[in-house]
């Protein structure tokens, strides 16, 4: 597998890639490898040029003392470990001042990763990524950044220019971050923390604009937005709808799960929430019904929907983007079930027991298909045909379970993080469009015909 640099889809062959070639290639490079084929460029003694970063090499060689023990100092920070390594995936030749070989050349995969942990554990360098099912720290925002919640620190990588950045390190009494998601515009990034708060942060100038106290009495792992209205659902069950401009945040209450809330989707059109609890019970809210009351225990509550088919957890959750009204859901390790379901009249459409733990859902923006995150099985990822429930193939790679997934904003792309401390990145849903440009016209007088009358 390459390294962090992931390539934009712009930068991909103009021709999409068959589901068939993921596997091919796949098998081809472990053919390779097992051969022992490697090739050289250059003699091993003789430094290789363009292997080295020249303005590089002159600033460590040029570095003052006094800079290189503040550099030291500040390495010396758990978080700090972290961001070198970070760097150092980044920039590879930015720590070799003489360079005997050429890097390998970028895989040629589809898959990509980045190993957050490089050397064997301890607590300076081990970025504390919690194999929780219950969490989300994983967002794609719409100015393609995407950002990971590794303990109590949050990073964000620009999908753009590659560039990385260390945005905050929460401080003890706060806890770890359970959950991150970005605001519609991209800029704001909200962060709910294990301590019960909630932070909205101004990633332009990293700069925290406000902490949203009293939302809740334990940690909230599951955010959404829709336009200013910023959606908490916490460990005590309870579902707040915050509106981010006014003091007086919180707006609407809902009340109905029984366990921690940890899974939240707002519809397209922002009209219809869907939550999903550790009580294995899915609940369709509508913002017109909302209500700071609690919520009666029985079928008449405020909630549009109550699905209580999942035997098991419900996390993944997914609106579909070309019918407004289905949405799909999957369940935990005793479940191991995707359902769709109609939210105009509550029925379900169709179950498929996946086998395995289902962790997250996204549908294609392109196609009529659907990718889930699985654990405890082959930690796979897979993609299905809608709506026939065919399965396209099957992608591997994670050595543990597959918790979160996000999609860039050209929906061509899939991030994935894992418990196994590695971040992939994934072909699945193809190339970007390119527009078409129509042939420039003509001058009227090179125009044929241009000195006759037209009909039309």
């Amino acid at each position: 597998m390459a390294s962090w640099g992931l390539k934009s889809c712009s930068e991909e062959e103009s021709s999409s890639i068959s589901r068939s070639s993921i596997q091919e290639a796949r098998q081809s490079r472990l053919i390779s490898r097992q051969h022992g084929v490697s090739k050289h460029s250059g003699d091993r003694f003789i430094p290789n040029r363009s292997a080295m970063d020249f303005d590089m090499a002159f600033y460590l060689l040029t570095q003052t003392r006094k800079e290189k023990e503040k550099a030291a100092a500040l390495a010396s920070h758990p978080g700090q470990t972290y961001g070198k390594l970070l760097a150092e995936r980044l920039l590879p030749n930015r720590n070799r001042i003489l360079a005997f070989q050429a890097r390998p050349p970028a895989s040629s995969s589809t898959a990509e990763e980045v190993s957050f942990d490089h050397h064997p554990k301890s607590d300076a360098v081990n970025p504390e990524m919690a194999d929780d099912y219950y969490l989300n720290v994983l967002d794609w925002g719409s100015r393609n950044i995407l950002s990971i919640a590794l303990g109590r620190t949050v990073h964000l990588w620009n999908g753009t220019d590659g560039s990385t950045l260390e945005m905050m390190m929460a401080e003890d009494d706060l806890g770890a971050a359970a959950s991150v998601s970005w605001a519609p515009d991209g800029r704001y990034l909200a962060l709910g923390l294990n301590g019960s708060d909630v932070q909205l942060w101004d990633t332009d100038s990293q700069r925290l604009l406000r902490t949203l106290r009293g939302v809740h009495r334990s940690r909230v792992g599951s955010l959404s937005w829709s336009n200013h209205i910023l959606t908490t659902g916490g460990k005590d069950g309870k579902v707040v709808n915050n509106d981010v401009r006014i003091r007086s945040h919180v707006v609407h209450s809902y009340r109905g799960h029984r366990g921690e809330v940890c899974g939240l989707r707002w519809s397209g059109s922002g009209r219809r929430l869907a939550s999903g609890g550790d009580d294995n019970l899915v609940h369709i809210w509508d913002l017109r019904r909302a209500s700071t009351a609690t919520a009666p225990r029985t079928s008449q509550g405020p909630w549009i929907h109550r699905f209580d088919k999942h035997a098991s957890a419900v996390k993944a959750l997914a609106w579909c983007p070309f019918q407004s009204n289905l949405l799909a859901s999957g369940g935990g390790g005793n479940d191991r079930c995707i359902k769709l379901w109609n939210t105009e009249n509550g029925t379900c459409l169709d179950s498929v027991d996946t086998g395995s733990q289902v962790c997250s859902l996204l549908w294609s923006k392109k196609e009529k298909e659907l990718l889930s995150s699985h654990g405890f099985g082959q930690n796979q990822l897979t993609l299905w045909k809608y709506p026939s429930f065919r399965k396209i193939i099957d992608l591997t790679g994670h050595s543990s379970r597959v918790l979160c997934t996000a999609v860039s904003p050209d929906g061509c792309t899939v991030a994935s993080v894992s418990g196994d401390e590695t971040l992939r990145f994934w072909n699945v849903f193809g190339s970007p469009e390119t527009t078409k440009r129509s042939p420039p016209k003509p001058p009227p007088d090179l125009e044929p015909f241009s000195s006759f009358s037209r009909i039309r």
